[in-house]
């Protein structure tokens, strides 16, 4: 497991710096993106008709920061990233919460669901001069399915090049509620 992340880390550095405008950089003045292919997702509107068939509510662990060498801090970016690991079905991410150190809301990243195609992935942003979460900051994420899926895979990338030191690791999102068949969104 330990030189699985520590490939991991290497690759994620590498791939970063070998990032241009045009492959994808995210320019420093846009921050808290959420990125996602024009044909494997789209904004919904979640009413009465919509028969769910399964759903979660994910907590994913977030550092925008952590401490180090005498109570300083080191920051860091964070990448939220939602996978639908279904290969025939769709599902819907109904919100997408940021939440800081003292548990208060900072932003919702969603104004309307999101519905992401088979194997789609959807990510959201953090970006590095963004403090507000603090080292205890953490996702909320909500999905349902209209017909039962492979559960996704949520989980947030941390990484940091500041100087010439450079750290990532992963942080696993965890089930906190599953929603019954039964269940209807709220508007």
């Amino acid at each position: 497991m330990k030189l699985l992340s520590s490939c991991l880390g290497i690759y994620l550095v590498f791939l970063v710096g070998c990032m241009s405008p045009q492959t994808g950089q995210i320019p420093s003045n846009q921050t808290n993106l959420v990125t996602s292919s024009q044909v494997s997702s789209q904004e919904i509107t979640l009413d009465e008709t919509l028969k769910i068939a399964m759903g979660q509510t994910i907590y994913v662990p977030v550092y925008s920061e952590i401490h180090h060498f005498q109570n300083r801090t080191f920051p860091l970016a964070a990448t939220l990233s939602v996978r639908n690991t279904d290969p025939q079905n769709p599902i819907i991410i109904t919100s997408v919460k940021y939440y800081n150190s003292d548990g208060k809301l900072v932003r919702e990243h969603l104004e309307n669901p999101l519905r992401m195609a088979p194997l789609a992935t959807t990510d959201f942003i953090i970006d590095q001069d963004d403090r507000t979460g603090g080292s205890g900051a953490n996702f909320i994420v909500e999905w349902v399915a209209e017909t039962e899926v492979y559960e996704p895979i949520v989980e947030a990338v941390m990484v940091s090049t500041t100087s010439q030191q450079g750290i990532s690791f992963v942080s696993v999102g965890r089930v906190i509620e599953s929603k019954p068949a039964a269940w209807t969104p709220s508007k």
